[in-house]
């Protein structure tokens, strides 16, 4: 938690600095302040690949560990399927929230960024193509998954890894047990990687914001305070249709469980990190009475397939970073992106800021400026507190219900 703070710090540093240094130079030297931006972006750049380069392996390993953990899916039986049904329901629905009201809000509409910046990032973007029906058919099956790696495809990489890890589930624990284990590994310390990276964080905001205050000047912060409004207006409407949906079928037993889950949830908001309370949420459910065996199942497996708040945050951000470029994404488009992420968020992680590498790749796919991200980096430590606690809310419903359904919630 130290840690966080100090980044978070780190990151506000970055972008007093960049706004001042930006500043100066949008009023005091405006003959010089596209090269000026051309160069100090470089920082933001360094910071986008540094993103990119964990995307591939970090998707693999925690989607192969937490689909190879269900074990055989025909012993899984009822309880798998109707907790999948609860994930694909509940995803849908919070990416459909995010994208009716990013679309009803528009609050990246308030200021627009010259479309040229793309091309100070073209080496980022190189391999990013329009994205269209067709090629979300044609590309969705790897020819290699070597060729996928290289290319940061993550939809062909997510169809190895649900093709592998449901292999790897059939052959039995005896060969499971060690792939498993290792990619466990290999994910965690993806995860420490992400930790290191993210202290490059604070020179990329500082190099994004001085080129855009230095161009723009300092319009562009009118949109901070209207985005994060509407980003917590939106996270308000998801709270209330689970809620309303937690108490059709909890009754009144769901005042029990926000109460149970009430510490859970803070310490997701203060850390930033729904996978931080994975232990106290386990512990909290069983005493609610959700059965034991349940919860072991269900709870891991929804911090891969049930992140109800990033899923939300990923059409709101995506689509906001389009709207403040000043591209237009026709409806279609939009609901091809809401299925493209809808695959891809199966492998996103449960730690701070996992979910803008999946922004991050989304956007590349569909010719968003990938460096928009470092725009909402400075305020994405406020809309990742409100989302990592919609997750741990998310997840205490999902294992709730599906215990309530099965008749093993005991009073």
């Amino acid at each position: 938690m130290k840690g966080q703070n100090k980044l978070f710090i780190a990151i506000i540093i970055g972008l007093v600095l960049g706004v001042i240094l930006g500043g100066i130079v949008h009023t005091s030297y405006p003959e010089s302040k596209e090269e000026f931006a051309k160069n100090i972006k470089l920082l933001g750049t360094v910071f986008i690949r540094l993103i990119q380069m964990i995307i591939a392996p970090l998707v693999f390993s925690t989607l192969v560990v937490g689909i190879a953990k269900m074990g055989d899916i025909k012993m899984v039986g009822r309880v798998g399927t109707k907790a999948m049904l609860w994930f694909i329901t509940a995803s849908l629905v919070s990416l459909s929230i995010g994208l009716v009201l990013v679309n009803w809000l528009e609050p990246g509409h308030v200021t627009q960024l010259p479309i040229q910046d793309v091309s100070s990032a073209s080496d980022i973007v190189s391999n990013s193509k329009g994205f269209s029906m067709e090629d979300f058919v044609t590309h969705i099956i790897p020819k290699s998954l070597f060729e996928a790696f290289a290319t940061n495809e993550v939809l062909q990489i997510v169809v190895f890894s649900v093709m592998f890890g449901i292999a790897l589930s059939a052959m039995g624990e005896e060969y499971t047990k060690p792939v498993i284990k290792g990619l466990d590994v290999i994910a965690h310390a993806i995860l420490k990687m992400v930790g290191y990276i993210m202290w490059v964080a604070p020179l990329g905001v500082f190099g994004a914001i001085s080129a855009v205050v230095a161009t723009n000047g300092f319009e562009i912060f009118k949109v901070y305070a209207i985005y994060l409004r509407d980003f917590f207006f939106a996270l308000g409407i998801l709270w209330l249709v689970l809620l309303l949906v937690g108490y059709m079928i909890l009754g009144n037993r769901l005042f029990e469980l926000l109460r149970r889950i009430k510490e859970p949830l803070l310490i997701a908001f203060s850390t930033t990190s729904s996978e931080a309370v994975f232990p106290k949420l386990v512990e909290e459910l069983e005493r609610f009475g959700c059965n034991s065996r349940i919860v072991s199942f269900i709870l891991p497996l929804g911090y891969s397939f049930n992140l109800d708040g990033s899923m939300m945050y990923m059409t709101f951000a995506s689509i906001f970073i389009a709207q403040i470029y000043g591209i237009d994404m026709p409806l279609g488009q939009q609901i091809i992106m809401l299925l493209v992420l809808m695959l891809t968020s199966k492998g996103i992680a449960g730690v701070p800021r996992a979910s803008l590498v999946i922004i991050v790749a989304a956007c590349g796919m569909f010719d968003i400026p990938v460096e928009g991200i470092a725009l909402i980096l400075p305020i994405d430590h406020f809309c990742d507190m409100g989302r990592s606690m919609t997750n741990v809310l998310g997840n205490a419903l999902a294992t709730s219900a599906v215990s309530k359904w099965e008749g093993q919630l005991e009073n």
